[in-house]
């Protein structure tokens, strides 16, 4: 659900473990034409336990034919946060898994809650390789040396250890989050789209060809 605090648009991305379910991922392409129609700037959140538990593995393992049109969509959603023309930032209110991690990955900031909560990359271990374009993603965000720790290794990173690392910019405790991630955003709001969008575009042009090749 999408709200206003005037300029920032907060999107919740919902209160279960927000997989991307075709359906789900419709409707925050739906919040995000509302976002890019203003000058403003997008934080997104969940509600409870989980930001985002990333793909719906059981929608695909039901729909094993679309498989490659649901991985296509679900790479132009990252796409299109990673070069959305205004500023955005993750609140990571509990566990980020998988695509998951890599949404939250595809805003310029995050801020992710001190005290509970993994940002997990768990490719390793469950014998799922990233496509290209989600390394690129990752990888254009990350220092090749936490790239490595988090990509190859599986493990999940607390707040703390998450902010120590680079995956995440802040740290804060659940009941300051999402006020947080406003006030980091707010002072950005107003520029202009189309230059912002521009610059990001450049910045992760090689990122953006491999998650929309």
């Amino acid at each position: 659900m999408l709200h206003f605090h005037d300029p920032v648009y907060v999107l919740d991305l919902g209160a279960d473990e927000n997989r991307f379910s075709p359906d789900w991922l419709k409707s925050v392409h739906t919040a995000l034409d509302t976002v890019v129609e203003s000058s403003s700037a997008l934080v997104t959140t969940g509600t409870g336990k989980f930001y985002s538990n990333g793909l719906d593995l059981d929608w695909l393992s039901a729909n094993g034919d679309q498989a490659q049109t649901y991985v296509a969509d679900v790479q132009d959603l990252l796409a299109r946060v990673l070069t959305l023309p205004v500023p955005t930032i993750a609140a990571v209110n509990g566990h980020a898994f998988g695509a998951g991690a890599m949404l939250a990955m595809a805003h310029d900031f995050r801020i992710m809650r001190a005290d509970r909560g993994f940002f997990c990359f768990p490719e390793a271990d469950i014998n799922i390789p990233f496509t290209p374009g989600m390394a690129a993603l990752i990888q254009a965000k990350l220092t090749p040396a936490a790239a490595v720790a988090s990509m190859t290794t599986g493990t999940r990173f607390g707040g703390p250890d998450a902010r120590d690392l680079g995956l995440v910019d802040d740290v804060a405790p659940e009941s300051e989050l999402r006020e947080r991630a406003v006030e980091r955003v707010r002072p950005l709001a107003g520029k202009d789209r189309g230059t912002l969008g521009a610059i990001k575009s450049t910045m992760f042009a090689a990122a953006v060809s491999a998650l929309r090749g």
